[in-house]
């Protein structure tokens, strides 16, 4: 059994993008940052077992969304459910989340195979694993997620010794880790080489074929286009395509779903509307670049 699929087997059970409570709801969402309107009545929906994309050009406010979505951020307005509970109520040992690159390294040396097995604690509990038997478990998930980012020979290397796109290989094994049923992606493939970047995409075909539901958030959907249900596009915070992935812009070498933001040369320019006493929160204190 691959860390992807985990403790679900693929039958004819598995989700059926539509056929259940969806994985995350969110509707009417807006967010405010630093007086500044991020995000206006954002609807976005995530069904059971479906792979949607989030589109949209640098600052459309994509990684706002996904914060919001999980509650790193708060919510000037709107509701996000999360497998039909509140948001500050959702079973979030259910969700795996890779943020945008960043590195797994802290002041403390730790190795590849601790920062993986980490991901795994929760997973363990609800799987009611305990004492040695979980310290097996979580071994072996760890072990196997590093194996699906071609990462098995680091698992012992001190995290500060590995390079950018191999931090962001654990943590995206560190999410696969916990086989959870929502796995929530921002730029997962930066600074990664093809060749894994294709083994990712196909661990992610296998998590869908279990049931797996999927938000990722892209800037090229090349390798992940015959995965996607659906594509989502945002421009300054607002969603304005929802649907089937746009088709390739003729400027950018016929890759699908390129997002095409060019100013119009006859368009009013975007301010940001301020909102005065929502949030004073900066939004790079958040990570990311939305």
């Amino acid at each position: 059994m691959t860390a992807a699929s985990g403790a679900r087997a693929t039958s004819a059970s598995a989700a059926v993008p539509g056929s259940a409570t969806p994985a995350l709801a969110a509707r009417d969402v807006s967010v405010v940052l630093s007086g500044r309107r991020i995000l206006s009545g954002v609807d976005l929906t995530v069904g059971a077992g479906e792979v949607v994309a989030l589109l949209g050009a640098n600052g459309s406010g994509k990684s706002t969304l996904v914060k919001a979505c999980l509650g790193i951020v708060p919510l000037a307005a709107g509701r996000v459910e999360l497998f039909g509970d509140r948001q500050g109520d959702a079973p979030w040992p259910r969700i795996g989340y890779v943020p945008q690159r960043q590195a797994a390294a802290t002041g403390v040396p730790t190795t590849a195979l601790e920062v993986v097995r980490a991901g795994a604690l929760s997973d363990g509990a609800r799987r009611g694993l305990f004492g040695g038997r979980w310290r097996r478990a979580t071994r072996d998930a760890a072990l196997e997620a590093l194996a699906a980012m071609d990462l098995a020979h680091a698992a012992d290397r001190p995290v500060q010794e590995l390079s950018g796109g191999q931090h962001q290989r654990v943590l995206i094994a560190r999410a696969l880790v916990r086989r959870p049923d929502l796995l929530v992606l921002d730029e997962p493939t930066t600074g990664i080489d093809l060749a894994t970047i294709e083994a990712f995409v196909a661990t992610i075909g296998r998590m869908r074929a279990a049931g797996t539901s999927v938000l990722v958030v892209l800037h090229e959907t090349e390798a992940f286009a015959p995965l996607l249900d659906r594509a989502v596009v945002l421009r300054h915070g607002r969603v304005v395509h929802d649907g089937q992935l746009p088709p390739a812009h003729p400027g950018h070498g016929g890759a699908p779903g390129h997002v095409h933001e060019h100013a119009h040369p006859h368009a009013e320019p975007y301010r940001a509307e301020p909102v005065i006493g929502l949030s004073d929160v900066a939004p790079d204190a958040m990570g990311g670049e939305e």
